[in-house]
């Protein structure tokens, strides 16, 4: 047996620091054959028809989820499908072996944080990566993967790392408690995040306020691991030589999910960074020369 078995997290009031990150069992199976569905065809169903199912499916979905079968999540799908048709025709054809996004988002898992819906940006548009707390971590192979492919082969103009006010895993990250094997792991860099800005949360004497500005100073960590890897700084050089706007730029931002606004945080990479290109700088050998100080901050980053 397990002499240290993993333990369930238990969410505390929403105003405390130390509130634990809930963990939810995932339920639902597969559509059963014959299911409605399987059997939804492609006929198009008039805006209004739609329009009162999307009314009926926003009451239900969540009580859906509580049944044995997902059926409804298909049968939701081809009311959104078909309300897509039905605004233009060529919708889904104009996807068929194209995929530019102009961003790639890295954020939190939470379900009350979907990337494109929150930009107002359609299908296509964003790259996605998420975890618990927006974590960029060097040694995580997801994560740097997705970051090079954005990079490297979609070459997209900018990174957005994105955390969001009520965060469960800033929050388990402030409990004292061992979370089991592997999310204690992945909290610890949470951890390490908070250790770094102790003197300036210790000021914080209001929980809640507290708990927001380490998600904030997670964000701007985040950007930090960001800028640091060797594919971004590689692409900032190459554009800059094309004369275009150096790319990726890297954006750090906050959504709160109680009010629906994504918050731009303003972030000074000179101070984060300054003096630091002996450690940092990955990509001397794509330079004709060796950068100042002053020019290796100046070409990795700009000051939001």
């Amino acid at each position: 047996p397990n002499p240290n078995p993993p333990q369930t997290l238990t969410p505390t009031p929403p105003h405390s620091a130390a509130n634990a990150m809930p963990v939810r069992g995932l339920r639902g199976g597969a559509a059963e054959a014959g299911s409605p569905a399987q059997r939804a065809g492609d006929s198009p169903v008039p805006p209004v028809a739609l329009a009162a199912r999307r009314r009926v499916s926003s009451s239900s979905s969540a009580a859906g989820a509580d049944t044995p079968t997902i059926d409804h999540v298909f049968e939701q799908n081809e009311e959104w499908r078909q309300e897509r048709i039905a605004a233009d025709g060529a919708y889904f054809s104009r996807f068929d072996g194209h995929h530019a996004p102009s961003y790639l988002w890295i954020g939190c898992s939470d379900a009350r944080v979907p990337a494109d819906k929150i930009m107002g940006e359609d299908v296509g548009e964003v790259f996605v990566h998420r975890n618990i707390a927006n974590q960029v971590i060097a040694t995580d192979m997801n994560c740097m993967s997705v970051m090079q492919y954005a990079v490297d082969h979609l070459k997209v103009k900018h990174i957005i790392v994105c955390g969001h006010y009520d965060c469960g895993g800033v929050r388990a990250a402030c409990s004292h408690m061992d979370h089991g094997w592997p999310l204690s792991s992945w909290l610890g860099n949470i951890r390490n995040v908070r250790r770094i800005h102790k003197a300036e949360l210790d000021t914080i004497t209001d929980p809640e306020e507290q708990h927001r500005r380490l998600v904030e100073v997670n964000v701007i960590e985040q950007c930090v691991a960001v800028l640091k890897t060797g594919f971004v700084q590689r692409r900032r050089i190459e554009t800059a030589k094309d004369g275009t706007f150096k790319q990726p730029r890297v954006h750090a931002m906050i959504y709160d999910p109680a009010s629906g606004k994504l918050i731009r945080l303003k972030v000074n990479y000179t101070e984060k960074l300054g003096g630091l290109d002996e450690i940092y700088d990955m990509a001397e050998a794509e330079r004709s020369a060796p950068m100042t100080k002053e020019e290796f901050i100046e070409d990795l980053i700009r000051k939001e």
